[in-house]
């Protein structure tokens, strides 16, 4: 067959694994695709034999820049043309993957999502014909999904924009719910689903319940009896700093990663693990997702994962090669409430969504329109006045457009820098006429400090009438001929605002109900997960028929259950609440400290998140963290805390 030779000649596989060749049939045919395998299935190599096949540029969508790297690294040991365009290109190597994609020798260009906020990449990419979109780790689309990521909601409306005719949504971990939810946001016809199977035989699930004293103890017993490279997650990033010192007193060659730590350090880690130069990793969920090594034999849950999707996902880097993994929970209700917190803190409360709905209002009363007018802001900016965390910030832009409040206009970046790598002079007698007087009017609008200059936007328009599209196409073309350096920062958000809409009663009350329901879904999945650890039926059978998988055998013969070791889950702790009087006492002095360097209304949540030791925006900035009083509740549930907080705010 035509297919297979090709595969050979270009990738040196003399087969297609299983469901690969229906993927990359129906996508030669034109017909756009979702493609479900297991972790380590090869689902890269479907969009990467396809693009080779098509006339232009194949556009893949990652949410890492951990995953663009190892897949570009493979194309490229390939002979394959491919290039990313991200934050650690330097200026030089920016413009060369810009000049291969135009000259046509680049078939796919890796990005993430948020790229397609940046003015200058969406000027360039709208000039590029497309082939085909690629959105790896598709279920971050659903809102059904386990990791949901509020920017890919617009994919499907930047397909259109761009006209792109074909789509492959790639993913590991979807529920029948995500999967259909995915499929319907491209247009995939059902038919057009292709889904391998979940269950893998090679792995070796175990839940064993384990008193938290206990932990360390068996933790370093069972690495014991492992061979070979694994990974130990952990909820938190003093953990992981923590059971990675206690296994390096053992012994053992182990570093711990987590968000924590700088990206050079982070880099080297992950390569030393690559290398074996280290042999464990102990890991927050900030490792991982990048991570293509083959020969992980362990996977060790030293606390609880966040959900069902998150556990299959991380156990999902063991084994990967095909050989016998095993992959352990060391099981206890203690970091319930931790992981539950986690869900807590990512809700804001009515007055956090009542700032941002004002905000917008105040862009109202400056146009002095009740009809349609333009909203600006910085996500960071906003995240500060409105103390909700980037993230869910983002969540609540989208909703805001869904419900027709807001529609995107466009990005730019608020500030342009510029350099002269040639003389100004020599560039402007490069060009005559009118496109000299306004390059002219570009130059002499530039506040230049010693070697960089930042260009006024504002003074050109009122010096020469040019609006800003035309300013930074001219100083694309310039960067392009490498005749200046040009750098952007500060990216702004441009939306459309319905006046009707925005002054519809109950906004910020059906926000809110939206928030306050997620959080719940996330609670139940936290439930689920338990209910899952604690079964008496076969881990693997159970797990895959959770993915909508019901071609696993009914036992494994091999997981904890199977061997007759079910778990039943209890806390080895009761950490008892502190009284009022210390709880009151370090609400006070969160008053205090807030009172005298913020303009802001403490709200019940606000105290909540500060006696659980949740992050906000508005902590950050105060260094709230350094107050006594800071976390005094961690370790008791939120709600508990909740009622607490209340009961003390009512007696005031």
């Amino acid at each position: 067959m035509a297919a297979q030779q090709k595969l050979q000649q270009l990738f040196g596989f003399s087969a297609f694994r299983q469901g690969q060749q229906k993927v990359v049939e129906q996508l030669l045919q034109g017909q756009s695709t979702l493609a479900i395998f297991p972790t380590g299935a090869g689902k890269s190599l479907c969009y990467q034999f396809v693009a080779t096949q098509l006339p232009h540029l194949t556009l893949v969508v990652s949410p890492l820049l951990a995953l663009m790297k190892d897949q570009l690294e493979f194309l490229h040991s390939k002979g394959i043309a491919a290039a990313s365009i991200d934050s650690t290109l330097s200026y030089e190597e920016n413009q060369q993957v810009m000049q291969d994609i135009r000259s046509g020798v680049c078939k796919i260009l890796m990005v993430s999502v948020e790229r397609f906020k940046n003015e200058r990449f969406r000027q360039f990419i709208q000039s590029i014909p497309l082939s085909m979109l690629v959105v790896d780790e598709a279920h971050c689309i659903s809102e059904w999904g386990h990791n949901f990521r509020p920017d890919y909601l617009k994919l499907p409306a930047y397909q259109q924009e761009l006209k792109i005719p074909l789509v492959l949504l790639l993913t590991a971990t979807a529920t029948k719910k995500v999967k259909l939810d995915m499929a319907k946001r491209f247009a995939i016809a059902q038919e057009h689903i292709i889904q391998t199977g979940f269950y893998r035989s090679n792995l070796h699930l175990q839940v064993q319940a384990v008193e938290d004293a206990a932990k360390n103890k068996r933790l370093v017993a069972l690495i014991r009896q492992q061979t070979g490279p694994g990974i130990v997650y952990v909820t938190l990033q003093k953990t992981a700093e923590l059971v990675a010192n206690g296994l390096i007193k053992q012994g053992f060659a182990a570093k711990a990663y987590h968000a924590g730590l700088d990206n050079e350090v982070r880099q080297k880690i992950q390569l030393d693990f690559m290398q074996q130069k280290i042999q464990i990793v102990v890991a927050t969920i900030a490792f991982g997702m990048g991570i293509d090594k083959s020969d992980i034999r362990f996977v060790i849950h030293y606390d609880l994962p966040k959900s069902i999707e998150n556990y299959s996902q991380e156990i999902g880097r063991a084994g990967r090669d095909g050989q016998d993994s095993n992959c352990i929970v060391l099981a206890n209700l203690d970091g319930l409430t931790t992981v539950e917190n986690f869900v807590f803190g990512d809700t804001p409360d009515n007055s956090a969504i009542a700032r941002v709905i004002d905000n917008i209002k105040q862009s109202a009363d400056s146009a002095q329109t009740t009809t349609a007018y333009a909203w600006e802001m910085q996500i960071h900016e906003l995240s500060n006045l409105s103390n909700i965390r980037q993230l869910p910030l983002k969540t609540l832009l989208v909703q805001l457009e869904l419900a027709d409040v807001l529609k995107p206009l466009y990005a730019y970046f608020a500030e342009f820098k510029l350099r002269f790598i040639q003389d100004k002079t020599a560039i402007l007698d490069m060009f005559e006429g009118e496109r000299r007087e306004f390059l002219a009017s570009v130059f002499n609008c530039t506040d230049m400090k010693k070697v960089w200059g930042v260009v006024n936007f504002d003074s050109i328009y009122q010096h020469y009438a040019a609006p800003r599209h035309r300013v930074v196409t001219a100083l694309e073309y310039l960067a392009e001929k490498q005749l200046i350096q040009l750098e952007s920062r500060l990216i702004t958000d441009v939306y459309q605002v319905s006046s009707s809409a925005l002054l519809t009663n109950e906004l910020v009350a059906k926000l809110s109900a939206y928030f306050s329901d997620n959080e719940q879904k996330e609670i139940k999945r936290i439930a689920a997960m338990i209910r899952f650890f604690e079964l008496d039926s076969c881990l693997s059978y159970n797990l895959a028929r959770y993915f909508d998988d019901h071609n696993a055998p009914v036992q494994c013969g091999r997981c904890s259950v199977c061997l007759g070791q079910s778990a039943k889950l209890s806390r080895s702790r009761l950490t008892p609440m502190p009284d009022d009087l210390a709880i009151a006492e370090a609400m006070s002095s969160l008053a205090l400290h807030v009172g005298k360097n913020a303009e802001i209304e403490l709200s019940e949540s606000i105290y909540c998140r500060f006696l659980t030791a949740m992050t906000m925006p508005l902590f950050t900035r105060l260094r709230v963290s350094k107050l006594s009083g800071f976390g005094l509740c961690e370790q008791q549930p939120y709600a508990q805390v909740r009622d607490k907080v209340k009961s003390i705010l009512e007696k005031q």
